[in-house]
């Protein structure tokens, strides 16, 4: 404070003058401590990255940098971890910065335009190439990667050249060489995913714009192109995942959104629908499928789906005809689905019209010969089939696969009545009621027990003497009782309750 009386200064102007004077007396210690640590950072990230341990290594570069942004060498060994750790776009920064600091650094210029090249950015990428073979005219590495930038602008004028003419497959030939060389080129890849689209292949288009999501910040129209060529196939959770990514860039955007609710309307009426059978509520799972195909009626997948499930369901609600016909429209619109084959094979067999059933699953075999639930099938309906042609015991007493005990027994007593062979005076008319009294007493034996039922309706006559131990000929009667053997007059009353 006396010097500031004797100079002169007001009380204010002195403190700051002070103030300044210990700040800088601070800040050489606190520099010169920086440049201790600065070095141990780039010892330790030297010695991680040699290690491969590449997260911890970056974490070391960063602290250097922040300590002496004015070390072009610092940001140089950081962008080679950041290539390391496959993360070009954020190596270039690095790079340029090393660059603007030493302009001579060649290089740094060689991997800059090594990175350019890679991401298709010919005129750039030859420009650094030139710029090394300017001081050093005779690098081997800059001279190739020149003419590999000169060769890529010319393919890319091609290619576009041979897409705007319509030649899509040359299109793609040329890119498949122009991606080879710049394969962190978004613009090639969605190129040539357009091409694919426009030859009728999504898949590959798909597989071509799902790496562009990532070479190109904010992409958005990737992800909502992705989602509808995924909708578009059938595969709405996928479709409903890249929809949601677009919105996580920017939830207002229109084409996003509007797109999202068609998906996740339909996604959950798709989930809504299997659940219900899942829980065999059949019914009801028909008639979410029927608003599936009212929410999408342009697009074939989801209408050729919600025809098989209605069939299946159907099916399982023993409407053998209406099934028929919903399984024969799915199949007309999809023929070469092995599911809807199947489900009109078990349709028929409800039907109890074996030899088209077994065609069905002939057929369903040659698209899916390996799947063990259609050999099943078929095994199910040939026996099915050859059990018909002897005895079918539904037919006998007139009433479909899916009757019940009390139906069984009701349409049995009203035919035991009828072909009584009491009721006949002829002789022959008395044998061939005596043949028809039989196999409805039979047919209501076999339906009425649950274990023989099963048999049969697995292909197998419980009553056919070839599937018997011992096996003998002759017509077989429950419990060995046939009211005809003795030859003598037989009497049946029945009680009505």
């Amino acid at each position: 404070m006396e010097s500031c009386r004797r100079t002169g200064l007001s009380g204010v102007l002195c403190s700051l003058s002070l103030l300044c004077v210990i700040l800088d007396i601070q800040l050489d210690g606190v520099l010169g401590a920086t440049h201790v640590e600065i070095e141990h950072h780039l010892e330790m990230g030297r010695k991680l990255l040699a290690a491969g341990q590449l997260a911890e290594a970056l974490s070391h570069y960063h602290s250097a940098v922040e300590g002496d942004t004015k070390n072009y060498l610092t940001y140089y060994k950081r962008a080679a971890v950041f290539l390391a750790m496959g993360k070009s776009k954020s190596a270039l920064p690095d790079l340029t910065r090393a660059i603007q600091l030493k302009p001579d650094f060649l290089a740094a210029r060689l991997q800059r335009g090594n990175i350019l090249l890679k991401q298709g950015s010919t005129q750039e990428a030859k420009e650094d190439f030139e710029a090394v073979l300017q001081r050093s005219p005779d690098h081997e590495e800059a001279q190739a990667q020149l003419m590999r930038a000169n060769e890529l602008e010319e393919l890319q004028e091609e290619a576009h050249a041979a897409y705007h003419q319509g030649d899509y497959s040359t299109t793609i030939a040329v890119l498949e060489r122009v991606i080879e060389i710049s394969p962190w080129d978004p613009e090639s890849r969605e190129l040539r995913a357009e091409c694919y689209i426009r030859m009728g292949d999504p898949q590959k288009a798909i597989q071509d714009l799902t790496p562009t999501t990532r070479l190109r910040n904010d992409n958005r129209a990737a992800f909502l192109k992705l989602s509808m060529l995924h909708y578009s196939l059938g595969d709405h959770h996928e479709s409903l995942n890249h929809i949601r990514e677009c919105l996580k860039l920017d939830q207002d955007d229109k084409e996003c959104f509007g797109h999202y609710k068609q998906v996740k309307k339909l996604s959950k009426q798709l989930d809504s629908a299997e659940e219900l059978i899942q829980e065999e509520r059949h019914q009801q799972a028909i008639d979410k499928y029927q608003s599936v195909m009212k929410t999408e009626p342009n697009v074939p997948f989801y209408t050729n789906l919600a025809k098989e499930r209605i069939c299946f369901c159907l099916i399982k609600l023993n409407l053998a005809l209406e099934a028929i016909d919903v399984c024969s429209e799915a199949h007309q619109r999809d023929p070469r689905n092995a599911n809807v084959l199947r489900d009109r094979a078990e349709a028929f067999i409800l039907n109890q019209e074996y030899e088209k059933a077994v065609e069905d699953y002939l057929e369903a075999k040659e698209f899916d010969s390996e799947r063990h639930d259609l050999k099943e099938g078929l095994d199910r309906a040939q026996k099915l089939l050859k059990v018909s042609r002897k005895r079918d015991y539904y037919k006998i007493l007139g009433v479909g696969r899916s009757a019940n005990k009390q139906e069984i027994i009701k349409a049995y007593r009203k035919l035991a009545m009828q072909w009584h062979p009491d009721n006949f005076q002829s002789e022959s008319e008395k044998k061939e009621a005596e043949k028809r009294f039989i196999d409805i007493a039979s047919a209501k034996e076999v339906l009425t027990d649950p274990e023989m039922r099963q048999k049969f309706d697995a292909g197998e006559d419980p009553l056919d003497p070839e599937n018997q131990q011992g096996g003998g000929g002759g017509q077989n009667w429950p419990h060995s009782f046939n009211p005809f053997e003795s030859g003598g007059s037989f009497h049946f009353k029945f009680h009505h309750n």
